[in-house]
């Protein structure tokens, strides 16, 4: 319990069922916060999506940071889920939008090297822009106990938003990690960090906020 939570107890509440009311709302509060449970949702870091047919600068801009983001997740025992694309081609109909990328077999739809896949981290493929629309992510989740997911990973605008609203319908706690995300341009970047906050509540912290979150 927080002092200014035991403090305000103790100035305002001198009725006893008040009291005891209010003790049990920050009680409830403090046993959530000890009970979070991290995840890490790497969305779409794939040959084809950072070095590939829709590769761009921004996406290997992030490439360390993402490193960074997923070694300190797994120091702390938290469960890094890579969430790919995986298309069918001449099949799936995002590829009538975006053309042919990240085909399932493919160079371009694997997780791109400088992210090597430890033996403890999991991998979500993925037909749609979510990394849970008709996959098992959410059940994965749900086993592993999670309770809030970190989301990192291409693009910010766009399956990371709708990764990040089916998080959030589905009652997960969503994070962005703004150094491990990114667009195609910066205006597209800044908009899905708003979109985020505005319309699931998700904050966006650094790595070094992400670690001191963790280590809690």
């Amino acid at each position: 319990m927080r002092k200014r939570d035991l403090f305000y107890i103790k100035k305002h509440f001198t009725f006893p069922y008040l009291y005891i009311k209010y003790s049990q709302c920050v009680l409830r509060r403090v046993f959530k916060e000890m009970n979070k449970k991290y995840a890490i949702l790497v969305v779409d870091m794939l040959n084809d999506f950072v070095t590939g047919v829709i590769g761009c600068d921004n996406a290997k801009a992030i490439v360390k940071p993402t490193q960074e983001l997923l070694e300190g997740a797994r120091k702390n025992d938290v469960p890094v889920i890579f969430c790919n694309d995986c298309h069918y081609k001449g099949v799936d109909n995002e590829l009538k939008l975006w053309g042919d990328h990240a085909i399932k077999g493919t160079w371009g739809a694997e997780i791109i090297p400088e992210l090597p896949v430890s033996e403890k981290d999991y991998i979500v493929p993925k037909r749609r822009y979510s990394g849970f629309f008709q996959t098992d992510l959410d059940l994965l989740l749900k086993e592993l106990g999670v309770t809030t997911v970190v989301i990192a990973g291409l693009h910010t605008h766009m399956c990371c938003r709708h990764t990040a609203a089916d998080a959030y319908q589905n009652n997960y706690e969503v994070i962005f990690a703004n150094e491990a995300t990114n667009s195609f341009t910066k205006e597209d970047y800044e908009y899905g960090l708003r979109y985020a906050k505005e319309t699931y509540g998700a904050p966006n912290y650094t790595n070094k906020e992400l670690f001191e979150l963790f280590a809690k």
